[in-house]
């Protein structure tokens, strides 16, 4: 099938490409790129070749107080049903786009929650493999294929009071499209601050911007391109080291 990056993607950057729909767990990914929910990417105008997880893997059951979900699910369908279900764990994940092996890679999460706090296991296509088996750190995990399924631990007891300043704290990021945090933040400091402080807050290049609202959020004004997405990351990298001697590193990927 065609995807358009230029749509379908989180900052609205990317070419149409014709991609390979995943529809069974013996899919080699050898020479892919899978693509979730395009959330936190910047898509070239040559990108590899990409493939998707088809709708099938887009489900959710609970066993007890572990929740299994298909790798294409949505981090919002996944907060609805522990909401009605009472049960508590992925709070975090509310108002976070997303699927869950998106999350997975990302270690998608909060300064003090992260997914593989409560990831139990996840089927690669080869059977289930323990998430202690899987190297992980900060917005980070090293992926042994492609994610086909995952389980998570819950604890009884949904935290609304937790929801909802979480959604509060996101519906004040930026509303242009982006593909989120652009960099991640480095020990004991903030990608965000480093940035406003070399004078890149607001900068634009052509139609993409590090935001006023939030610095770290690299954001497409009105048809931004690659370059002028890649131009912005390099020069906030070159500010940054220079007056800092701080080597940013990207939390969205480039494909």
């Amino acid at each position: 099938m065609r995807v358009d990056f230029q749509h379908c993607s989180s900052i609205k950057i990317g070419s149409s490409v014709e991609a390979a729909v995943i529809s069974d767990r013996g899919f080699d990914p050898s020479g892919f790129f899978v693509v979730g929910a395009a959330c936190n990417l910047l898509v070239s105008p040559a990108p590899p070749p990409i493939a998707i997880l088809d709708r099938s893997f887009d489900y959710l059951r609970l066993e007890n107080e572990v929740l299994i979900a298909g790798g294409k699910t949505p981090s919002g369908r996944i907060v609805s049903l522990c909401k009605k279900a009472d049960l508590g764990g992925l709070e975090f994940l509310s108002g976070l786009p997303g699927s869950v092996g998106g999350l997975i890679a990302m270690n998608a999460g909060l300064k003090d929650a992260c997914v593989f706090d409560r990831l139990l296991w996840v089927d690669f296509g080869r059977g289930r493999i323990a998430s202690g088996e899987i190297a992980s750190g900060y917005r980070f995990a090293k992926l042994q294929g492609v994610v086909f399924e995952a389980a998570f631990r819950l604890a009884k007891g949904f935290d609304r009071a937790l929801e909802a300043s979480l959604l509060a704290v996101r519906a004040s990021q930026p509303k242009e499209p982006s593909a989120g945090s652009c960099f991640k933040n480095p020990s004991g400091d903030y990608a965000g601050r480093l940035i406003e402080a070399v004078g890149l807050r607001g900068a634009r290049r052509g139609g993409a911007s590090f935001s006023q609202k939030h610095a770290n959020f690299l954001v497409n004004l009105g048809g931004a391109s690659f370059d002028d997405a890649i131009w912005l990351i390099d020069e906030a990298k070159r500010r940054v080291m220079e007056s800092f001697n701080i080597a940013l590193e990207l939390e969205i990927k480039i494909v």
